[in-house]
């Protein structure tokens, strides 16, 4: 199943600067291979389920071995069954939307 998601991991205890967890977790994401947009306040990832979920995981591994003790995850998952739409796809119809 292919599934687009909204991630945004925030590390609990480790400081007020979060922006070298945000990278890091941007390098497993990069390294999955899979489609990705960072955004302010998380990041739009899209590919087969089984391989976005173990991303999501691979993230918590890395940021847990960074010595953050404590993760709080949310997670907004989109999935269709009738077509297979691209994030981007779904920003550019709404812009087209906008334009019209």
């Amino acid at each position: 199943m292919w599934v687009s998601v909204d991630l945004c991991v925030v590390p609990i205890g480790v400081g007020v600067s979060l922006s070298p967890y945000v990278a890091a977790c941007e390098r497993v994401i990069a390294a999955a291979g899979l489609a990705h947009q960072l955004g302010p306040n998380g990041t739009a990832i899209e590919g087969p389920w089984e391989e976005v979920m173990a991303c999501v995981r691979a993230c918590h591994v890395e940021l847990h071995g960074m010595g953050a003790p404590r993760l709080y995850t949310t997670l907004k998952l989109n999935t269709r069954t009738d077509r297979q739409q691209s994030f981007a796809e779904k920003v550019t119809s709404v812009e087209k939307l906008l334009g019209d």
